[in-house]
């Protein structure tokens, strides 16, 4: 049987590190994480930068759960955390005065998700 979820190593460790300190500590967030993380290629979250513009107020702290990509203008700055990032997008949030940064970073930073925004 073909095996189902992420295939990449790193992306797999990332899901079993979130799910077993959401399950240890309680936290939803991280839980929800690691679903929105585990799924399928052909289900994977991609979200456009015209998306975030519509979304998202200025300076707020959102968190895509797989690919952020290129398309649109970003007109405020706005704290991301991703999976990945297309070229392009890295150069418009960086234009808009936004910052770049992981999931990793996230867990360290804030683990229990306060005033973050989940766009899937």
């Amino acid at each position: 049987m073909k095996p189902t979820g992420p295939t990449n190593p790193v992306l797999r460790k990332l899901v079993e590190d979130l799910r077993s300190r959401g399950y240890k500590e309680k936290i939803p967030f991280l839980l929800k994480l690691a679903d929105e993380l585990s799924r399928s290629r052909r289900r994977k979250v991609e979200v456009n930068i015209a998306k975030i513009n519509r979304i998202c107020k200025e300076g707020e702290v959102v968190v895509v759960p797989g690919k952020v990509l290129g398309y649109g203008v970003l007109k405020k700055p706005v704290t991301i955390y991703a999976w990945s990032f297309s070229a392009q997008a890295k150069e418009k949030i960086k234009n808009a005065g936004g910052n770049i940064l992981t999931i990793h970073e996230l867990i360290e930073k804030n683990p229990i998700g306060s005033g973050v925004r989940i766009i899937c």
